[in-house]
């Protein structure tokens, strides 16, 4: 791919959607950044870019924002050429649609026999498709082919690269007993059947490692613990997920299945309340209320809202589901139970069921907010 091509595409004034993921595209973001500094005026909108893609240079462009912080956004966003958005992922539709339209967007795709297909991820980058006028896509043999939903086309599709690149590999997260007892807590709210959702990180891992009844997996990043559980025969039927987010195990396990959706469909919190939605997701810190912080810890961005609040509510509403925030007592030496959250609340303690700690289970539900202290203040004792 040349810069004469990109010519006829990037304007200064317009919008460029960079796709993220495990399998966001990668040869592309050179050229791209030599471009954007020498017409000026370009604005750069992407997500969980789990690494900084090699060549991306954020400085290039004249705004540059995104709904996660940390990962391969943290150097950005400690720089100030990065501009972290406080948004949940179910609100990523109204962006693009709106304030965040995008003129071209940048993805990946696998091909397949029926034509290009979403490789590790779906999630915004559909939707971004659907808003944008020019769709750039850069061709990866590499990719699983794990999605629901055709690509989608955009007025003009145009494959700029191909590669041959595998997606990104993180290794698991480490365990340690504290973590297990969680895992073990956790384990006992889930009932046969019952969907489950959680967030990357090692209190997911204890808890799928904790199961010994068959769940189905409904959940905005599907794992390599989604594996584990299949061979240990207690998943139903096929997860399902926006991400794909671990090892080449995980990748190859998901070649050829029908995983990932959309968030309309993923983080709908009206279609995942009405089943038996079990949402686990862990906490930064955690105040006397039950409000969470999941984004910050004082200036220091470390991730961001996310799905969090969008599966928390669902988990709440859900008639026979639960929302649960599961931490341990104590990381880094510092209590994760506060007087007051260094940062904004990510989930409003209305969306909070029940919570758990290396020393138990507190149920919140139907408690006044004296009740709820009362309740959170015995897990740290």
């Amino acid at each position: 791919m040349s810069n004469r091509f990109l010519h006829n595409i990037i304007r200064s004034g317009c919008t460029v959607a960079l796709a993220d993921g495990a399998g966001a595209p990668t040869t592309v973001c050179s050229d791209l950044s030599d471009l954007a500094r020498e017409v000026g005026g370009v604005r750069l909108i992407t997500g969980w870019l789990l690494k900084e893609p090699p060549g991306l240079d954020f400085s290039a462009f004249a705004d540059v924002r995104t709904f996660m912080a940390g990962y391969g956004n943290a150097a950005g966003i400690d720089a100030g050429v990065v501009r972290y958005v406080p948004a949940t992922v179910s609100q990523l539709p109204a962006l693009l649609a709106g304030p965040w339209r995008p003129d071209v967007v940048i993805i990946s795709a696998r091909p397949t026999a029926r034509g290009l297909a979403f490789g590790s991820e779906v999630s915004w980058i559909a939707t971004a498709v659907d808003n944008a006028e020019h769709c750039l896509v850069e061709v990866n043999e590499a990719l699983p082919a794990a999605a629901r939903i055709e690509l989608t086309k955009c007025r003009d599709t145009t494959v700029i690269a191909e590669t041959n690149s595998s997606p990104i590999s993180l290794e698991r997260p480490r365990k340690d007993e504290i973590i297990g007892r969680i895992g073990t807590h956790l384990a006992g709210l889930v009932p046969p059947g019952a969907a489950v959702q959680f967030g990357p990180g090692a209190v997911g891992e204890a808890l799928v490692t904790a199961l010994d009844v068959p769940v189905q997996i409904d959940s905005g990043i599907v794992t390599d613990s989604v594996v584990d559980l299949d061979q240990r025969g207690l998943l139903l039927g096929a997860p399902l997920g926006t991400y794909l987010v671990g090892s080449r195990r995980l990748y190859e396990w998901a070649d050829g299945r029908r995983i990932l959706d959309r968030i309309e469909v993923t983080h709908d919190a009206s279609r995942l309340s009405r089943g038996r939605l079990i949402a686990v997701n862990t906490a930064l810190e955690i105040d006397l209320l039950g409000q969470v912080n999941v984004e910050s810890l004082g200036a220091r961005r470390l991730a961001g809202a996310g799905g969090h609040p969008d599966y928390a509510m669902a988990g709440s509403r859900a008639v026979h589901g639960l929302s649960i925030i599961a931490l341990p007592t104590v990381r880094r030496g510092r209590s994760t139970l506060v007087d007051r959250l260094r940062a904004p609340v990510s989930t409003p303690r209305w969306a909070v069921d029940i919570v758990v700690t290396e020393h138990g289970t507190a149920d919140l539900r139907g408690l006044t907010d004296e009740e709820r202290t009362a309740a959170i203040n015995a897990l740290y004792r």
